[in-house]
């Protein structure tokens, strides 16, 4: 009895979509379009911006550092030594 069950279902026809409906053609459309587009403007400003700012970093960092160089050579010490560190 299951295996007559089995082959009527397997041997079903499957339903068809409605006459109306085209799969093809459901497609999101320019409302869509402009979102994914606005989307992709907003990362790459916001890509952009981070770069900058990472640079904006670094630059102050080796900025820092090669005024503790200088300072340290004025005092006569090691570069990377402040004063009071040495005992």
């Amino acid at each position: 009895m299951l295996w007559t069950l089995a082959a009527a279902l397997g041997a079903a026809p499957s339903p068809s979509p409605s006459p109306g409906f085209d799969a093809d053609a459901v497609t999101p459309g320019p409302l869509g379009f402009a979102v994914m587009a606005g989307i992709g403007v907003v990362v790459i400003l916001l890509i952009l911006d981070m770069v900058r700012r990472l640079r904006r970093v670094n630059y102050r960092a080796q900025i820092r550092a090669q005024l503790e160089a200088e300072e340290a050579a004025k005092a006569g010490g090691a570069p990377g030594e402040k004063k009071g560190d040495q005992p």
